[in-house]
């Protein structure tokens, strides 16, 4: 049986991200880019060519879905998008040398602002937090799909934000 107490990791979670969020938007909105796009750029700038669809599936994108935020991107100079020469169905896209810049500086000021919060937890918490972070955000996305599968509870699932218990 669970213990009572420590709140759900979701109650914990969603204000720190919804907070998260929030300073993060002037700093996107400063570079013209929204988080969407942030994401494209976050991913091409590891691997300089993908398809969209490889990209989509990357950043947990639906593949029709991130053709405004392409279309956006390569309008302001901040990727490329050439047909492939074996598919020219299929499109390569690529990040400028202006995306990387861009991606850059809005990744300075995300961390800046991460750094406000993180710098209320001792040094050694801090260093903890941010490496378990890491570990479970790798982790591949059908696994954590996994998570919400059936595991034996019969409770409603709602799939709506998690009210602060």
């Amino acid at each position: 049986m669970p213990s009572d107490d420590r709140r759900d990791l979701a109650a914990m979670m969603y204000p720190v991200v919804r907070a998260l969020l929030a300073v993060e938007q002037p700093v996107l909105d400063a570079h013209g880019v929204a988080m969407w796009g942030y994401s494209v750029l976050t991913a091409l700038d590891r691997t300089p060519i993908r398809t969209q669809a490889a990209l989509a599936e990357a950043i947990g994108a639906d593949k029709t879905r991130i053709i405004g935020t392409l279309d956006e991107l390569q309008d302001a100079g901040l990727i490329t998008r050439t047909p492939d020469p074996d598919d020219r169905r299929v499109r390569l896209l690529a990040i400028t040398d202006e995306g990387r810049r861009v991606r850059q500086a809005i990744t300075a000021g995300i961390r800046s602002r991460e750094e406000r919060l993180l710098s209320r937890l001792p040094a050694t918490d801090r260093r903890g937090f941010v490496r378990a972070l890491t570990e479970l955000s790798a982790l591949p996305p059908d696994e954590l799909a996994d998570l919400a599968g059936d595991d034996g509870d019969d409770s409603d699932v709602s799939g709506s934000p998690p009210s602060p218990a």
